[in-house]
């Protein structure tokens, strides 16, 4: 069992539920939070997360991505711990538990919309499911020709947060772009990080992810863009927010300057994401760039708990 807890790789799932959380605190911004919706969305997006473990360790091996030169973060295939055809078939059952929760999901949230915005949902589903599996399987994958970040980008951004927020609410709101966008960075610096870390042994493999293509230098560089644009742009977004919701709402208010520290609670992250940009500067091996992996992903579920804070007060 502790080789099948390994493979789903825990330390990643704080960052996927984080999209679910941002848009969820959106709409209980918006007195529009369901609990039903928010647990079947966290149901779907676990399964999500633990079949692109799943599929990225059977696929890192058998691609020969993953040798026994790799030292640090070893996978259970690759060790010989769990079989080829075992991981195929947890593939498989973690895909249909993943489409069955979807499916509840998309009832739940859209029972009363058009026919039309089930289907997209359906459609966006599936494209998850299939985003999930081939980043590493199959003839192409689109993670060994450096196209996982726009795809972590989408599925962890726009699409988990707007996706979740539109569940919600039956509706869009153009200005959560920004946060969302947020969320999409931050997860592509989880991913990043990850890279970085294995850059040496993605060379030798023809594994063409970003790190490879920029050189390590370069990588950290844009390691430093993820997180300062990703937070340039929570901060406008809070700073249009909280200056509308002031005047339409606290202008008389004793408690305006309560509201507005909440609003701005989310900057406490600042020196985690600060660590984390001059630790990975200074990383000089893979062994010191993997512990923060796991600390960017809880720094973005931080970020996610405490921008949510100020939306719903």
């Amino acid at each position: 069992m502790k080789h099948w807890i390994s493979a789903a790789r825990p330390r990643t799932l704080p960052l996927a539920l984080s999209s679910i959380l941002m848009g969820s605190f959106l709409a209980a911004g918006e007195n529009k939070f369901s609990w039903i919706i928010f647990f079947l969305a966290v149901l779907t997006t676990t399964f999500l997360q633990i079949l692109s473990n799943f599929a990225n360790d059977f696929g890192d091996t058998v691609s020969g991505v993953d040798s026994s030169e790799r030292t640090v973060a070893t996978r259970a295939v690759q060790t010989g711990a769990i079989t080829r055809e075992a991981m195929r078939n947890a593939m498989i059952v973690t895909s249909i538990l993943s489409f069955i929760s979807g499916s509840a999901l998309i009832y739940e949230g859209l029972k009363d919309t058009d026919t039309q915005t089930i289907l997209s949902f359906f459609g966006i589903g599936i494209l998850a499911i299939i985003a999930a599996i081939t980043y590493t399987v199959g003839k192409r994958p689109y993670g060994y020709a450096g196209f996982g970040d726009i795809s972590v980008l989408i599925f962890f951004g726009w699409v988990g947060v707007l996706g979740t927020y539109f569940l919600h609410t039956h509706r869009l709101n153009i200005l959560y772009i920004l946060p969302a966008t947020t969320c999409g960075l931050f997860a592509v610096g989880v991913l990043n990080i990850n890279n970085i870390r294995d850059i040496e042994s993605d060379k030798k493999t023809g594994k063409i992810s970003i790190p490879v293509r920029l050189g390590r230098n370069n990588a950290v560089i844009y390691h430093w863009s993820l997180l300062v644009i990703g937070l340039i742009l929570s901060i406008i977004f809070t700073y249009l927010t909280t200056q509308t919701n002031y005047l339409l709402e606290h202008q008389s208010s004793t408690n305006s300057l309560f509201y507005s520290i909440l609003n701005w609670l989310f900057l406490i992250t600042i020196p985690l994401l600060w660590k984390i940009g001059n630790g990975v500067s200074k990383a000089e091996n893979s062994a010191q760039t993997d512990p923060f992996l796991k600390v960017m992903a809880l720094t973005t579920l931080l970020f996610v708990i405490t921008f949510g804070i100020g939306q719903i007060f």
